[in-house]
């Protein structure tokens, strides 16, 4: 299953990340990533009905400091920040409940 969304090479900085306000998913991942496509439907629907909440997908890989600095080993991985501090993550998620009740958590 191809998704329409798109990782994208970043300019994001980690300084420029631990300053962003309020909620905001760092989504790490590649196009080519079978993991990546198939959490897609569970991402989507989730991140569509949460307008409160700011998202990057970062196209990750050997060498790209913002994923590294996150410690990021498998795709897709989705770091929650609220106010530029790591608050949750989620490693392939496989169900939308997972996604729903993270954001719930970090929202309180």
């Amino acid at each position: 299953m191809m998704s329409a969304t798109n990782y994208l090479e970043s300019d994001l900085q980690r300084d420029t990340a631990d300053a962003l306000q309020g909620l905001v998913v760092l989504q790490f991942g590649t196009n080519w990533c079978g993991y990546c496509q198939n959490a897609q439907a569970v991402i989507e629907p989730v991140m569509a009905s949460r307008s409160d909440v700011g998202r990057y997908l970062i196209e990750d890989g050997p060498g790209r400091p913002l994923g590294r600095s996150y410690r990021v080993k498998q795709w897709p991985t989705l770091v929650l920040l609220r106010d530029g501090q790591e608050v949750g993550r989620l490693v392939r998620p496989q169900d939308a409940t997972q996604l729903q009740d993270l954001l719930k958590a970090a929202s309180c």
